[in-house]
Parts: C-alpha cells; sequence; structure tokens
C-alpha cells in the first residue's frame, strides 16, 4: 500500500511532527514513529497496511496506549483493541492579546511537573506525562504559591506548534486566565515566525466557543484513536 497521501502537515499532525522538528524525539522507523511514552502517548504510521500496523504493536508493551491523529477513519486490525474512537476539531491562529489586570504568568521548570501533574489530574485537559514539559514552554499562573492555571506547547509540525494542557483549576476558573496563558503562548510561537494551532474534542463545545473567542478558526476534523495491543 502506497504512504497515505498528506498535501498540509496538519493534515497528519504526529507523523509530521515525528519527521521534522521533533524527529530527534521519535522512537520507531520508517513505517512507524511515537514519542517516547514519558513524554506522550502519540504515535502515527506511514501508512495504514498490515506492515506499518505490525511496526506500530512491536512498540506496544503492556498496558501502553498509541493515540493517532488522522485524516481518515482507522479499521483497527485484530492485534489491537479499540479504547476510544472519537473526532476533534483542529484549530489555527494566534489567540487575541489577554492581560488581566494583577496576574503574573511564569515560566515552568522540571521542579513544577509534580504541580503540573496534579493540575492536569484535576482538570484532565489530555495527556501529560513527566517528560512532557520537553516538548516546548510551559506557562502558569499561581494563586497564593498554588499553581492554578497553565498552558504550553506540544506538537511541532513543520512551521505550526501546538498549544495544549489549557487547563484551569475549578475554583479558579472565570478569571480569564485561560485566555491569558493562551494569549501569552500564542505570542510566542509567532514571536518564531511560527504558525499556532490546537485540537480540540468535537464535543467539547465551551472550550471551541472560547478558542474562537480568541480568534482562532477551525481548520479541519480530525480522527482521534487510542489502541492497545490486545492481550
Amino acid at each position: 500500500m502506497s504512504a497515505i497521501p498528506s498535501t498540509h502537515p496538519l493534515d497528519r499532525p504526529i507523523w509530521s511532527a515525528l519527521t521534522t522538528r521533533q524527529r530527534d524525539l521519535a522512537e520507531g522507523g520508517p513505517d512507524a514513529r511515537r514519542f517516547p511514552v514519558a513524554i506522550a502517548p502519540f504515535a502515527d504510521m506511514v501508512d495504514m497496511s498490515s506492515k506499518s500496523f505490525a511496526a506500530l504493536g512491536a512498540m506496544l508493551s503492556g498496558p501502553e496506549i498509541a493515540v493517532l491523529f488522522t485524516p481518515d477513519p482507522v479499521t483497527v486490525p485484530p492485534q489491537f483493541k479499540l479504547l476510544l474512537a472519537e473526532t476533534g476539531e483542529q484549530m489555527v491562529g494566534a489567540a487575541a492579546e489577554s492581560s488581566p489586570p494583577g496576574v503574573e504568568i511564569v515560566r515552568l521548570g522540571a521542579a513544577d511537573v509534580p504541580a503540573m501533574m496534579a493540575l492536569v489530574e484535576l482538570t484532565k485537559p489530555g495527556p501529560f506525562g513527566a517528560r512532557t514539559l520537553e516538548l516546548g514552554t510551559f506557562l502558569g499562573i499561581r494563586v497564593g504559591g498554588e499553581l492554578v492555571a497553565m498552558t504550553g506547547e506540544r506538537m511541532k509540525p513543520g512551521n505550526y506548534t501546538e498549544m495544549t494542557a489549557v487547563c484551569v483549576h475549578p475554583d479558579h476558573r472565570g478569571r480569564g486566565y485561560a485566555q491569558a496563558l493562551l494569549s501569552a503562548v500564542s505570542r510566542q510561537i509567532v514571536a518564531r515566525g511560527e504558525i499556532p494551532f490546537l485540537h480540540v474534542f468535537t464535543n467539547n463545545h465551551s472550550a471551541i466557543a472560547l478558542y474562537r473567542r480568541q480568534g482562532m478558526d477551525i481548520r479541519r476534523s480530525l480522527h482521534i484513536t487510542v489502541l492497545q495491543k490486545q492481550g
């Protein structure tokens, strides 16, 4: 089977990232690649052939999962268990300027990882591991010394950089923290000559509305598939 045609790096953002700017992080080979498990569960294949699925399966062990973002639905072969099949919206654009008064945005580092993981566990914005911080700059807001909001960078396909982990502690919502962080992260991406984008589940209407208000537009829908090796 020939490789899946891709006319744009965002049509297959995981494969694009792992074969361009983040290829040094990639595990695998010409048929299938993934990020290290401690960074992110994202993986993709050069095509949907049985050879490529075999290469993907060879990288997975035990309970490890592979999260795919693809333009078309994935037909899952029998050696895999399908854990999730949803659609997501891919949104592109720099977030509008937003600077709530009295809010200090700080850069997060390795010492902040336990607090970042605790916030992610509470708010469930998506996959976040012990080494996700290595993918790019993460910014946060603290209140009384506690990390209550954060956003950062994740996949970097071509000249695009994904904004991710947009999360705010439930006790601190409605104060403009998410908008302020999106604005700050997108500014730093644009300053490097790159284009910001993000992914959001299609059924997350409130988040999509927030991103639209921030000036971002839906580029296309993608299929989000989560696989695990059988038995």
